[in-house]
This record gives C-alpha cells, structure tokens and sequence, in this order.
C-alpha cells in the first residue's frame, strides 16, 4: 500500500467516525436495557446518566427482572442515596413469536422503572 492510498483511506475513516458521534449525541437515549452484563455495570451507567440529566429508565425482560430491580435498588440505595427517587414501576407481558414453524409464541414478563432526581 502505498504513502497516497494510507492518506485517502484515513481521509475516507475519519468523516464516518464523525458521522456516527454526531448520531450519538442527538439520539442520547436514557433508558438502559439489563442483559447479561453485571449488576455493578448497570449500576455505573445508571449513575452515569443521572448525574448528565433528571431521569433514567431501566427496562428488562424474563429473567432479568429481578437484576433491572436490583441496579434499581442498589443506585437508589447506595450510590446517590438522597439524590434519586423512584417515580414509576411498570410491569407487562410481550409475545414473543419463535423462528421455528409449528411452535407457538412464548409470552415474556417485562418491567420498566423510572428513576428521577430529587431536586
């Protein structure tokens, strides 16, 4: 590869880069979604977004219902003790339809707690 080709190649990069940090920030979004990461992580983010704005929203499904409420818990207990209240705990069920033929859609629990700043 030559000196001219690295030059474009990096020039053709960096604008895309740009693109999607741009995306980012418009579309900051504070809900966070519970997977399989660690409680503390969730904790962390939800911390994170809190102290950038007034609310943040967890929202899982199935098994992780009981982590959303734990990073909940453990944000509102531990780390902005007094600083942060629960506004609003949602709960629900969606059908979830399977990719095989023959089998029937599963029906999933979900939750959605809403966190807010007590000013």
């Amino acid at each position: 590869m030559s000196k001219e080709e690295a030059k474009t190649d990096e020039t053709k990069k960096a604008p895309t880069k740009k693109k999607t940090t741009e995306k980012k920030e418009r579309t900051e979004s504070h809900i966070i979604y519970i997977g399989k990461k660690n409680t503390i992580s969730y904790v962390l983010v939800a911390v994170t977004i809190l102290n950038k704005s007034e609310q943040c929203q967890i929202q899982a499904r199935g098994r992780q219902i009981s982590k959303a409420v734990d990073v909940a818990e453990i944000t509102r207990r531990k780390f902005l003790q007094d600083m942060v209240e629960i506004t609003g705990v949602q709960i629900g069920s969606e059908e979830i339809a399977s990719h095989e033929e023959g089998i029937p859609p599963k029906t999933v629990s979900t939750i959605e707690i809403n966190l807010k700043k007590v000013k």
